[in-house]
């Protein structure tokens, strides 16, 4: 499948197909004023701590990640401009992103208790495994590992009998996760979650590679642009480890897909065990309001 015909699908699935009566939340006014200065080229860390204070309960988030343990500063951070030079821009525009995601996306179910833990440490561990590559770009990663799930909870307020749907995914083992959605709703969260990053205005590789991140053909087409095939590998690798330090005992799609995504990244099983070890800290230090 190539881009264009996505971008078609996706535009087809809004706008004449199941989720024509679908509401995807709108871009929240912080995170389209954030993308407008990261556009410029050459963002000024200063207009960054401006934004990120004006709401204060974002900035009191950032400056409680930039004092978490996994940063293990001697000093603690005090103020927005402070946390903003500690991290760098790039980091600082994910997590400002993933707390206005969290704000504007609302998740009421039991089905998804952990749901925004777990998308933070998803984004964490692909920040993490970009950095150990050539030529990805680390926070597009984690940008993306924040939105790969964001469909369910929009399929959740929006969908009628989609609780039903996502607690028989959640239990199926004769089909996948998204062939459940499909059979009961005509669509899935991969469509839901890349049609919000697109409404968001996301880099454009974010919108494919959340279509995608379930479709591991795409791994073998060059069609594809390489940088949406790495994000798709690199959100497999990244949600077994946010499996394995949440104590998931079955991870189907791993054991269907892992050695493939593997390769496809040219990374050993030796390094993915040293990944656990290292990111343990980061996961460790999530904790969403």
């Amino acid at each position: 499948m190539k881009v264009a015909e996505i971008n078609r699908e996706l535009d087809i699935a809004r706008d004449a197909g199941p989720l024509r009566d679908i509401i995807i939340p709108p871009c929240p006014e912080l995170l389209a004023e954030l993308q407008l200065e990261v556009s410029q080229g050459d963002p000024d860390p200063g207009v960054i701590a401006c934004i990120a204070g004006s709401d204060v309960a974002m900035a009191a988030s950032l400056i409680r990640i930039s004092n978490s343990s996994f940063y293990a500063r001697s000093q603690p951070v005090r103020t927005v401009a402070e946390s903003v030079a500690m991290l760098g821009v790039g980091p600082t525009v994910s997590v400002l992103t993933g707390f206005l995601a969290r704000n504007a996306i609302h998740v009421n179910s039991p089905l998804l208790a952990h749901f925004w833990e777990s998308s933070t440490r998803r984004s964490l561990a692909m920040a993490y495994i970009a950095r150990q590559l050539y030529d990805v770009d680390a926070d597009v990663a984690q940008t993306c590992g924040l939105f790969c799930h964001v469909g369910i909870p929009v399929m959740l307020q929006g969908l009628k009998g989609y609780s039903g749907t996502l607690a028989e995914a959640m239990a199926r083992q004769d089909r996948t996760f998204t062939q459940t959605e499909n059979a009961a709703h005509r669509t899935d969260h991969a469509v839901v979650g890349a049609l919000v990053a697109k409404t968001w205005r996301l880099p454009a590789v974010i919108s494919i590679a959340v279509r995608l991140h379930h479709d591991f053909t795409a791994l073998r087409d060059d069609a594809i642009p390489l940088e949406v095939r790495n994000l798709v590998a690199i959100a497999a690798i990244a949600e077994h480890l946010v499996g394995k330090h949440e104590g998931v005992q079955e991870q189907r799609e791993w054991e269907r897909h892992g050695d493939e995504c593997l390769a496809f990244l040219q990374v050993g099983a030796a390094e993915v065990d040293a990944w656990v070890d290292a990111l343990y800290p980061a996961f460790e230090s999530v904790l969403v309001n």
